[in-house]
């Protein structure tokens, strides 16, 4: 599900970037929210641009298929 998010929903959330985002290319990177109920993934570069909204579990597919050799 992609969302656009609202000015007061973005500035609700806590938005964070991966610590693996630091160095030369730290400006191609997303960020990342979470609820307890969703996790909400953005473009740093463009905060205020549309967003995708993962349920735990698909996040959670996605981290395990991300992180294979």
């Amino acid at each position: 599900m992609i969302g656009k998010a609202s000015v007061g929903d973005a500035s609700a959330l806590e938005w964070f970037k991966s610590s693996y985002s630091s160095g030369n290319e730290g400006d191609s990177c997303v960020e990342v929210a979470l609820t307890s109920r969703t996790i909400h993934i953005r473009d740093s570069k463009v905060t205020d641009g549309p967003h995708l909204d993962l349920t735990p579990t698909a996040w959670s597919d996605f981290l395990t298929y991300a992180s294979r050799d």
